[in-house]
């Protein structure tokens, strides 16, 4: 049911729509699932896709949650896998990071302020200045989320 005050839906299909995110500042004000506050991203992302660049300069902290496979993450002088449903990893702004699918996986980010404007590819990608992307990736800093949301990314 969506009204203007509740909105349901399936992560995978929505997920899709949007390059993985399901919920930030690049949602019509109008819909429930904007929010200058919270961005939150389902990620897929098939076996050995990685994330082109690092993402550096993060301005935002983030939750990483692994809902299925394995997929690890790099930060400066330390590795974290997620193998296990329910594994999580925080990060604070100013984290460099990137990311591996080891294993065909399933993430979920959220990550906080929604940032507008704040996108790799910049105001003169096809998906313009204001879409849920990070600096340095063609699909946001946190993606884990990463180039393409189905079967990274944002």
């Amino acid at each position: 049911m969506n009204d203007d005050s509740i909105y349901t839906g399936k992560a995978a299909p929505d997920a899709a729509a949007d390059r993985g995110w399901l919920l930030g500042h690049f949602k019509d004000p109008a819909d429930p699932r904007h929010s200058e506050d919270v961005e939150i991203k389902w990620g897929v992302h098939p076996k050995g896709e990685e994330r082109a660049r690092w993402v550096r300069g993060e301005e935002r902290t983030a939750l990483q949650v692994l809902i299925s496979g394995r997929f690890r993450l790099e930060f400066p002088g330390r590795t974290v896998v997620l193998a296990e449903q329910g594994d999580y990893v925080v990060w604070g702004r100013g984290v460099d990071h990137s990311w591996f699918a080891e294993e065909d996986a399933v993430v979920l980010t959220v990550r906080w302020p929604s940032v507008p404007g704040y996108r790799a590819d910049g105001p003169d990608s096809p998906d313009g200045p204001d879409s849920p992307d990070g600096p340095d990736s063609p699909d946001g800093p946190d993606s884990p989320d990463g180039p393409s949301n189905g079967p990274s990314g944002r």
